[in-house]
């Protein structure tokens, strides 16, 4: 390139095009109207023939008709060259159009669109780039103006071999150039084909905002379902703590009183010396049954409610273990199973500590019920990112992988000779996961049928209110 002379490549992908056509179709020189006006029907005719659609013939048309009015517009003509690039992959249509006019001085405000003159120049240009793959312009003031435009072929379109090329170029040469008012007439009808698509495309542009303002009724008129619906779940839901709550307090009055008079009669017995009738002990011991559930149940409504208060203090793992250790000796009933306890050394934990010992109880008290041989295991230990993790481990009869999650739902109870036994109410573990993620962690479990369960809390090792140490 010659120093002075400006040079720019436009699109989005670069076309691999040479200083040289690789093999010129036809050269048309520039020095009337009608050159203008045929050199935009040849670029038509040889986009027909290289299989472009009607579309894609109108915008390359379009393309060369532009920069052609504008070399003979301000350069008074020029010559355009149009040729195939058959080298490349894919292959590309190329039209060159060069002047020796006086070349383009403010060419980088004109293709930015910060440049306007009265008479529109640089329009063609911004123009005529939207329409191809690719621009290449070289300018020098005063010398004139070269303008490539490279179109890809279609990957559809058949491949340009030089039997093709030839019957291309035979075909160019066989048809006769049209008049002007031929031309026009070609013109007016590619724009009412134009107009036509556009048409139909604000056609449909009309029914689908339609069906997307029906679509949006509908999502309307959904959410404001699932409001409703959410509104009565959240009332259903108060509606259940608050009778959970009424109906707790209301039935450990008389529980307790039943409780307290079943004692009162074992303690005028034994003091007689009298044995004990067998419906007394039956008597208490389905009233402690009862305040279990009733007990339960209000533990349940106060943690759905957000009424459950936490009252985190600091203390020693260790103490834990042996207070633990001492509620549970009563509830070790079986000589074959073994309560173990690993306590930790200099573990502590700042979090509220009768709500740790009330799920550890509900976990320990179950495994001991459903262990018949082996041990319980109750282990601590230091976890990673200020965690502290809980085990409760036994070598019981263990959960089926489809009943693991299911163990957490309320009144949920196995199906098993020992849950007849033993009877339970199906509240102990929502409860404890409940309180675990009351305390800022999770309550987990492993289980293998046969082999025994393992459930593992984790907790913050400082409780927080708001979830951050």
């Amino acid at each position: 390139m010659r120093a002075g002379r400006t040079s720019y490549i436009l699109g989005e992908q670069r076309a691999p095009h040479r200083s040289a056509m690789a093999i010129t179709l036809i050269t048309l020189a520039l020095r009337h109207d009608q050159d203008v006006v045929a050199a935009r029907r040849r670029a038509a005719d040889i986009a027909a023939l290289l299989g472009f659609e009607l579309t894609e013939q109108t915008r390359l048309a379009t393309a060369v008709s532009e920069v052609v009015r504008n070399a003979f517009r301000y350069a008074g003509g020029g010559e355009v060259t149009f040729g195939i690039d058959r080298d490349s992959k894919p292959q590309f249509f190329v039209a060159q159009v060069t002047d020796t006019g006086p070349g383009i001085p403010d060419l980088d405000n004109i293709l930015q669109g910060r440049y306007r003159s009265k008479s529109g120049m640089g329009l063609g240009l911004i123009g005529a780039r939207r329409l191809v793959d690719d621009v290449k312009i070289e300018t020098k003031v005063g010398e004139g103006t070269t303008v490539t435009l490279v179109k890809r072929l279609l990957p559809t379109a058949p491949v340009v071999t030089a039997e093709r090329l030839r019957e291309i170029q035979q075909a160019i040469a066989e048809r006769e150039p049209e008049t002007l008012a031929e031309e026009f007439q070609r013109q007016n009808g590619e724009l009412l084909l134009a107009l036509s698509s556009l048409q139909e495309r604000q056609d449909e542009l009309r029914r689908l905002n339609r069906e997307l303002e029906d679509t949006n009724r509908g999502v309307v008129a959904l959410y404001a379902e699932l409001d409703d619906r959410a509104d009565h779940l959240r009332r259903a839901d108060e509606m259940k703590s608050r009778f959970l709550s009424n109906m707790s307090h209301e039935f450990r009055t008389p529980v307790n009183s039943i409780i307290g008079l079943c004692n009162l009669l074992l303690d005028e017995r034994a003091r007689a010396g009298v044995d004990p009738e067998a419906e007394i002990p039956f008597i208490r011991q389905s009233a402690e049954h009862l305040l279990e559930l009733v007990s339960d149940l209000l533990d349940l409504a106060k943690v759905e409610a957000g009424k459950t208060v936490v009252r985190p203090v600091r203390f020693e793992i260790p103490q834990l273990f042996g207070a633990l250790r001492g509620m549970l000796r009563p509830l070790l009933l079986n000589q074959s199973v073994s309560l173990i306890f690993e306590e930790p050394d200099h573990l502590a934990l700042f979090t509220d500590e009768a709500k740790l010992s009330q799920i550890l109880r509900n976990l320990v008290s179950n495994a001991l019920k459903f262990t018949e041989r082996g041990e319980v295991r109750v282990s601590a230990r230091a976890a990673d990112a200020g965690l502290v993790e809980f085990s409760v481990a036994d070598t019981g009869i263990g959960i089926a992988a489809g009943d693991l999650e299911r163990i957490f739902e309320e009144f949920f109870q196995l199906e098993h000779r020992l849950q007849r036994k033993h009877r339970g109410t199906g509240l102990g573990l929502p409860l404890s996961r409940r309180l675990a993620e009351l305390l800022g962690g999770a309550l987990r479990v492993h289980s293998e049928p046969g082999v025994g369960s393992t459930f593992t809390l984790t907790l913050p090792d400082h409780y927080s209110p708001a979830g951050v140490r």
